[in-house]
């Protein structure tokens, strides 16, 4: 049986991300086995790195037969926490709020939004798809009644952080942050941060490199 530690670093966790799509498109073309080169390739680094990340997560794999696709497959959905369901609470209905709402892969990777909660007095009330806007009055009970496991926040900067301070102390341990601010949260608040214009000002870096 594999074990594997807790402590997997976030770079080799996002690595690991990437190495279950490979895995999952492999398995769709019927490919049993894939060895660490394969990964490497199609991931854009090393075979070694690859091995060092697996190495993670247990012992397993042939020589020179490679990893069984279904059963790397099945390690990394229980490493990453995609063998349950996740009831997600998204705060903004705004239009990236609404986009992500919408935006599938979610739903099928098991993360389900099941809160939305909005300002808009004009959106409070109606529905997002399938889900009613709640307003901000309404952020803890809706929380707590609804289960929430995690928060994608996608409101302005202005109000974030009063907002993710509330969401905090209503014991929520998981936040996605799309706001455009720096947010400040306990130790214990895993938080990740998806920044659009850091990565476009990273892509004009390179363009005007090349320019020079």
């Amino acid at each position: 049986m594999n074990t594997f530690t807790n402590k997997i670093p976030d770079a080799t966790i996002r690595r690991l991300s990437l190495y279950l799509r490979y895995l999952e498109d492999f398995g769709r073309s019927g490919i049993a086995n894939v060895a660490s080169g394969v990964l490497a390739e199609r991931g854009g680094t090393t075979a070694a790195q690859v091995r060092k990340d697996l190495s993670y997560l247990g012992s397993f794999g042939k020589r020179g037969l490679g990893y069984s696709v279904a059963e790397l497959t099945g390690v990394l959905r229980t490493v990453l926490g995609l063998d349950c369901t996740w009831r997600v609470a998204l705060l903004g209905a705004g239009r990236i709020g609404t986009a992500l709402f919408e935006y599938q892969p979610f739903r099928k990777r098991g993360f389900n939004i099941t809160t939305v909660i909005d300002n808009d007095p004009c959106k409070v009330g109606s529905r997002l798809g399938d889900v009613t806007i709640r307003g901000e009055d309404d952020l803890e009970c809706a929380l707590r009644d609804d289960g929430t496991d995690l928060v994608i926040v996608a409101v302005p900067a202005l109000v974030a952080q009063q907002l993710v301070d509330r969401v905090v102390a209503a014991g929520i341990k998981a936040v996605l942050n799309y706001a455009p601010v720096p947010l400040r949260l306990p130790g214990d608040v895993a938080l990740r941060n998806v920044s659009m214009l850091v990565e476009l000002e990273s892509l004009s870096h390179a363009l005007a490199r090349g320019r020079r």
